[in-house]
């Protein structure tokens, strides 16, 4: 049960449950929003990266003389001028702050620039003569994993990990359906690029005002390569233009820190869009087989299948995102019979990490594949299908951890196909496929109807200690009282800030609420990202707004007014630490284990029409049924739904950085496509309340369940349209075009 909170002066309009607004919208809406881009100091210089054209070669030389000789130029570094420790990484340290002997990608940072200018900068950067010895690249993951001849990108193999899911031993059935499908690379497309200024203190150390998702994470990164105490390296989050996973790895953070402690002078760096691509990690591309067996009226025996990831260069967090792939890589669906392989491999292709979904957007499409495969083999419909198979409250995952919260699955798919279809193609040009373009005339448009399911874990899981670090002050300012919350949790525009602000107001009935600048003057508050935030720094602002109101209550307990308590008494102030329950790792050999703390489940409808002869596809419409636990903020939760549909839309139908032999071949938005205004279709939106007994308030994280099923939603319409199998991921025109269509299915 949600805890019962007493409605106090403002809860009501903008407490918890409340949509209120976010304090930073009208500056965004505006343009007045100062985002790191726009950071300034009188006497700063500019910091550039020089990266490796290559994919795979030995370094043998680096001539920085050139650049050095430029007037303007204050600093060429290379590896040799890294302060501290040369290598970096999040679960593994093997990344190099500037390549040593050799770059394992294109766009690998080899050398960098200080100047008085960007343009010179650049100019300076490019005069850097670098020799290397180009090498065979390993770009083909499956080779990599399992070809003995395979080069090693690092020493120990190409396997990163390795988890297995092992659950019964009966693999016969009547009815088994088999698919292999192939999910392209995406970008995460945040419109604000890597940036940020780096300002030398007085005290030997530095202060860093960045863009990032964890700013202790950061900072315990970058001190040990300045060589510096983490104490030394100051970290303040400045405006965030989107993430979704990708600042989740550092990018400019020590180049800034090395040349403004190099130069003695305050250093930005701002990555235009094409480096953009190259100073990332992005999501991993997948290739998965599936072996699914049923009874004759679809209900499941078993599941085989085998996900392969391409995690890139380094590390980053493919570990993670392996083990999520596997936990969750059958979808919310019992299964009594499980033998399933995920595999995390190192390629020379670019570096792969966190991206919304993190595992389980790769396994959803292929799973959901197949439940409609399944559908198809035994004459039943797609909801059908899965309303039989469909996990509920006490159910088990493949990995043996139960379900202990609401989980009404089948209840959501029949609410979902109880909605009404939209209407028949007006055939106005913005109802076509093609849209302003009037490519389509309308001879070869047909629609299409599918269905996606997706279960998504919640906070971070396998036994990592997550945590979020709150400090709440109540004081008398102007003669009100005053509430400052202040946590280092990154706001990258989930609305973080908005949903702090409204549990201080619920908890303590004080209507001015002001949420500090993140920064690392206070305890870790972790990542944004796992849509975690809203469960850990939540509750961390909820329990020590508790802490203050007890005291305050002490101090009221003759009759007092709160003002009359604070001016007697001065502000009052609490920090509290707050834990989700604990979580443990998979065993490496059966993949059994409490993984996770806590499941989010969301289905998704689309409507398409397909110019069958063009290849063009219009999604219709979009609408998604979503249990929440508790809506915080209902506004904001419902742009959560609409803005994570358009994601998973932008890679079931255009989003995909092309990689051959290692090298990227669209790091534009003129040639890397991401859904605008008029690719997103109208959506309706189901939110449910089911509170989880274990979460504050009994919250569910929301942001990133439906990025998993609105992909398969969208490729089961294209499907349904066309006849085709489309195993891919995203559907480009000539897999529509090219290809005889075959039938028409609608639903």
């Amino acid at each position: 049960m949600v805890s019962r909170i007493e409605t106090r002066p403002g809860q009501r309009e903008r407490g918890v449950g409340a949509s209120a607004p976010r304090p930073d919208g009208t500056l965004k809406v505006t343009g007045e929003f100062a985002y790191s881009s726009d950071l300034y100091l009188a006497d700063m210089v500019w910091g550039v990266t020089l990266r490796s054209p290559h994919p795979s070669a030995w370094i043998r030389s680096i001539d920085i003389g050139p650049a050095l000789a430029m007037p303007g130029v204050l600093a060429v570094l290379t590896h040799e001028d890294v302060p501290g420790e040369k290598f970096y990484g999040l679960e593994r340290r093997h990344q190099p702050v500037l390549a040593v002997d050799q770059v394992r990608y294109q766009g690998e940072p080899v050398a960098l620039v200080a100047a008085d200018h960007p343009e010179l900068a650049r100019r300076a950067a490019a005069a850097i003569v670098v020799n290397y010895e180009v090498r065979e690249a390993v770009v083909d993951p499956r080779r990599a994993a399992f070809d003995p001849s395979c080069p090693a990108v690092h020493d120990g193999g190409n396997v990163l990990r390795h988890q297995p899911i092992r659950v019964g031993s009966d693999f016969e059935a009547p009815v088994v359906v088999t698919g292999e499908y192939e999910v392209g690379m995406q970008d995460q497309a945040f419109l604000g690029p890597e940036s940020g200024l780096a300002v030398p203190a007085e005290d030997g150390g530095v202060d860093l005002f960045v863009a990032t998702q964890w700013l202790h994470v950061d900072r315990d990164q970058i001190a040990p390569c300045l060589g510096l105490a983490p104490e030394r390296v100051r970290l303040t989050l400045s405006g965030v233009g989107g993430a979704f996973g990708a600042r989740e790895d550092l990018s400019m953070q020590v180049h800034a820190c090395m040349l403004a402690l190099r130069t003695g002078r305050p250093v930005k760096i701002v990555y235009n869009r094409e480096e953009s691509f190259f100073g990332h990690v992005h999501r991993h591309p997948a290739r998965m087989r599936y072996e699914h067996g049923a009874t004759g009226d679809g209900r499941l025996l078993y599941v085989r299948a085998e996900i392969l990831l391409d995690g890139g260069a380094y590390c980053s967090t493919s570990p993670a995102v392996v083990g999520n792939a596997a936990s969750l890589g059958i979808g919310p669906y019992e299964v009594p019979n499980i033998h399933l392989d995920a595999y995390g491999v190192y390629t020379n292709n670019p570096p792969c990490g966190a991206m919304r979904g993190f595992g389980a957007v790769q396994a959803c499409y292929a799973y959901e594949s197949q439940m409609d495969r399944l559908a198809e083999a035994c004459g039943i419909s797609p909801v059908e299908v899965r309303v039989r198979n469909a996990v509920s409250q006490g159910s088990r995952l493949a990995t043996g951890q139960v379900i202990d919260s609401p989980a009404p699955l089948a209840d959501m798919l029949r609410l979902l196909a109880a909605q009404p279809l939209p209407p028949a193609s007006r055939g106005g040009p913005l109802d076509m496929p093609g849209g302003v373009a009037q490519t389509t005339r309308g001879e070869g448009v047909r629609r299409g109807v599918g269905y996606g399911v997706g279960i998504k874990n919640i906070c971070f899981s396998e036994g990592f200690d997550d945590y979020s670090t709150a400090r709440v002050r109540v004081e008398l300012l102007g003669g009100e009282p005053h509430v400052l919350v202040h946590t280092a949790a990154a706001e990258v525009g989930q609305g973080l800030v908005t949903i702090q602000e409204q549990i201080a107001r619920a908890e303590l009935g004080v209507d001015r609420v002001t949420v500090a600048q993140a920064d690392t003057a206070v305890g870790s508050a972790g990542s944004s990202s796992a849509s975690r935030q809203s469960y850990v720094t939540g509750g961390a602002v909820k329990a020590a707004c508790e802490a203050v109101r007890e005291r305050l209550a002490e101090l009221r307990a003759d009759g007092l007014s709160l003002a009359e308590a604070l001016e007697l008494a001065g502000a009052v102030e609490e920090t509290r630490r707050y834990r989700h329950r604990p979580t443990f790792p998979m065993d490496p050999v059966t993949g059994q284990g409490a993984s996770h703390t806590q499941l989010a489940l969301c289905v998704h409808r689309a409507v398409v029409d397909v110019d069958v002869e063009l290849g063009l596809v219009k999604v219709v419409e979009l609408a998604a049924v979503q249990d929440v636990g508790k809506a915080l903020n209902p506004v904001a939760l419902e742009g959560q739904i609409h803005g994570g549909s358009a994601q998973g839309l932008g890679l079931a139908l255009m989003e995909e950085i092309q990689v051959s032999g290692g090298r990227v071949l669209n790091p534009s938005f003129t040639d890397y496509l991401i859904p605008t205004i008029l690719d997103m279709p109208p959506m309706r939106v189901t939110i449910l309340e089911n509170p989880d007994p274990n979460a504050p308030y009994g919250l569910r994280g929301a942001g990133e369940p439906p990025t998993l099923s609105s992909t398969p939603a969208i490729a089961a319409a294209v499907r349904a349209a066309t006849g085709l199998p489309l195993p891919r991921v995203p559907i480009r025109p000539h897999d529509i075009a090219l290809t005889p269509v075959t039938s028409r299915r609608t639903s």
